[in-house]
């Protein structure tokens, strides 16, 4: 009876043995067609799956698209106006803010601004 409670236990420890003797026998290239085959299992049950979905919600569907659609436009302007910026030599904020640059000038000279020592007291 003792020998009936481990059988499980030494089937498991069998196959585990199998498996991994298997798998240092076959060719790593068999192991990456299998892998691209369960990809396109997975990919072909999700397709299915979104087209169930967009058959039975069409309103959501189009309105998730729609949003894609207006974040890709948003990000194409955005990248688009980052490169105009970088090539006038202007700089960022940290904050990622558009900053505006400022020419620096000299101010005009006037005596009102400008005391001598012996007028100032």
């Amino acid at each position: 009876m003792n020998q009936l409670t481990k059988l499980p236990e030494r089937a498991m420890d069998l196959a585990g043995q199998v498996g991994s003797g298997l798998r240092g026998a076959v060719p790593a290239k068999a192991v990456q067609w299998v892998e691209t085959g369960a990809a396109l299992a997975a990919l072909k049950t999700g397709g299915r799956v979104a087209t169930r979905f967009v058959k039975r919600n069409p309103a959501i569907a189009a309105a998730a698209v729609a949003g894609a659609g207006l974040l890709w436009l948003a990000a194409r302007r955005r990248a688009k106006r980052r490169d105009e910026d970088a090539g006038d030599g202007s700089s960022h904020g940290t904050e990622g803010r558009r900053t505006r640059r400022v020419e620096a000038r000299r101010a005009p000279r006037t005596t009102s601004r400008r005391r001598s020592a012996s007028s100032a007291s």
